[in-house]
């Protein structure tokens, strides 16, 4: 069940990040880095309040790192351990 959940958040992620870089879903790899992916700081802020409200995660409470913030795929782990 848990890795089920993960591969929904990570789709989720997958969407939310082709619409902050305008790419279709298809395109993003969620184990390339956002940086490399053309994320750049306001994305990352867009990707930040997207993750609160559709997570229902509290950033300064989440105990994120910015490890956590390499990949799609990372990023998605730890949003899985967070609800």
């Amino acid at each position: 069940m848990e890795k089920e959940k993960h591969k929904v958040i990570e789709e989720a992620l997958i969407q939310e990040v082709a619409a902050i870089l305008s790419r279709d879903a298809g395109t993003i790899d969620p184990e390339l880095a956002l940086h490399e992916m053309g994320l750049d700081s306001l994305g990352f802020v867009e990707l930040l309040v997207i993750m609160e409200k559709k997570f229902n995660i509290k950033l300064m409470e989440s105990g994120l790192t910015k490890n956590d913030f390499k990949t799609i795929k990372s990023l998605s782990l730890k949003i899985n351990g967070l609800i």
